[in-house]
Order: C-alpha cells, then sequence, then structure tokens
C-alpha cells in the first residue's frame, strides 16, 4: 500500500499492483479497495498498472467526519497528479459519483472514464435515511447493512440471503460504519448533469440487465455526455465484477484497450 497526502492535508493509501496503462479505481460503499475489486484483480492487473484507492475510513486513508463527493473527488484528483500522464479512472456505486465529480475537476489527467451505475443522490428516501441512522445510533451494522440493501437498492430476498451466508457478509457488515458516511454524503450532494455533460473524454457507462434501472443514474448520463456508450453485463445486478468477473473485466478492457 502506498501513500500521499493532498494539499487539504488528507492522507490517502491506495494499493498500486500490476502492469500497463496506468488504471485509477474508486470503490463503491459496504466494500474496500480490496474487496471491491477481489475476484477482478488478476484480470486488470494483467493489463494495467492498477491504482486502487481506499477511500476515506478504508485502508490507511483517513476516517473523516462530514465529508463530501468533492471532497473525495479531490482525494481521487491527487492520486491522478501523481501518475505520469493521462489515466483511465473507473468508478463503481457510490464510487462512480466520486469519479465523476473528479473528472469535471481533473479532466486533462483522464484518458477514459468507467462509470458502473452511479445512484440518484436521493436513493435513500427520509424514513430510510431515518431507520439507518436509528439502526447505526445503536451499533446495530448487521441490521444497517440488511436494511440498506432491502429497502434501499432493492436486492431481492433470496439474493440478499445468499450473500448473509457468504463468506462476503463479514466484511460488508464491517464496512458499514463507513459506509454511512457515504450515504450522508451522496444525500448531500447537488448533482450537476449539465456541468458533467461537458466532459470531453470517451466514457463507458455499465449496467446490470437485472439492475432496477429507475435507480441508477445510466440514462441520463447517457443522454448528457459528448462521448458515451452504454454496456449491459448479461445476468448480472450491481455487483458484476464479483458475480461476473470474467465478463466485468473484459467489458473494461474491450473499452480501455
Amino acid at each position: 500500500m502506498q501513500q500521499l497526502t493532498t494539499s487539504q492535508g488528507t492522507r490517502i493509501s491506495f494499493d498500486r499492483y500490476g502492469s500497463g496503462p496506468p488504471l485509477v479505481l474508486v470503490h463503491g460503499s459496504f466494500t474496500t479497495h480490496e474487496t471491491n475489486w477481489e475476484f477482478v484483480k488478476p484480470m486488470l492487473a494483467e493489463r494495467f498498472t492498477v491504482h486502487a484507492i481506499a477511500r476515506r475510513g478504508r485502508g490507511e486513508t483517513h476516517a473523516t467526519q462530514s465529508h463530501g463527493v468533492m471532497d473525495e473527488a479531490a482525494d481521487v484528483g491527487a492520486v491522478l497528479e501523481s501518475i505520469n500522464g493521462p489515466a483511465f479512472l473507473l468508478g463503481h456505486s457510490y464510487g462512480a459519483h466520486v469519479a465523476l465529480a473528479a473528472a469535471t475537476e481533473y479532466e486533462p489527467h483522464i484518458a477514459k472514464l468507467i462509470l458502473y451505475e452511479p445512484p440518484w443522490t436521493d436513493i435513500a428516501k427520509p424514513d430510510q435515511l431515518k431507520k439507518l441512522e436509528q439502526l447505526a445510533a445503536t451499533g446495530q451494522w448487521d441490521r444497517f447493512a440488511t436494511s440498506f440493501f432491502t429497502d434501499t437498492i432493492q436486492v431481492p430476498t433470496e439474493e440478499l440471503e445468499e450473500v448473509r451466508n457468504s463468506e462476503l457478509w463479514p466484511d460488508i457488515v464491517a464496512d458499514a460504519p463507513a459506509s454511512l458516511g457515504d450515504i450522508r454524503a451522496l444525500n448531500a450532494y447537488d448533482l450537476d448533469l449539465a456541468r458533467v455533460g461537458g466532459l470531453n473524454i470517451p466514457v463507458l457507462l455499465q449496467y446490470g440487465s437485472e439492475s432496477p434501472q429507475n435507480l441508477f443514474l445510466t440514462e441520463p448520463l447517457r443522454s448528457v455526455f459528448p462521448d458515451a456508450r452504454a454496456e449491459k453485463l448479461t445476468g448480472q445486478a450491481h455487483e458484476g465484477m464479483t458475480s461476473a468477473p470474467e465478463q466485468y473485466a473484459a467489458s473494461v478492457c474491450r473499452f480501455l484497450l
């Protein structure tokens, strides 16, 4: 793991591995710079020099309070600026919002951008937020994660039970406190579609065929970007890099290379 300190004094950590053109990864919520890319890592490392950023509260990155999407975008920008030459940038879920915000501020440092299902900023409704805050206040992180997946992103019960009974669930629950910060930041974020639509870099919008498309910004973003395409991950939902790593890596490589 490598570290750098931003101009704001925030310590950012990231894993660097592989060889090839630089690729910066920005993980989503309920996951980390390790678990988000665990299954796709070997395939990406064969083709890219990967910089997998640990967002705030993960790895050795500062666990700040009350930070926003733009704060984390500045973290990504600091990593981009540390790389020699333009890099590819990829973000998943909440991390896709961070990556997109970083692209608007650091466009000259980015060659191509991939976004996998950034959610609407108001995806967590007021009653859901209230319930999540109550569960967090009493340290009920297992119920917190279950509630988020069930009520907010509408994971089917059978699919969620499969995840809860897998080896993935303890890591998901462990990330719940940091993910609460993501949920708060997203809820407070004012996304300007017109502004992000001014990006003049190629953009790939990945989406799962099984995801509820009304929860995510794939179509609104495709309509505003001057150079964008959308690609369906067949048979997958919101975690294609975990559930179908070969398919996911092939999608990434087709677009970037």
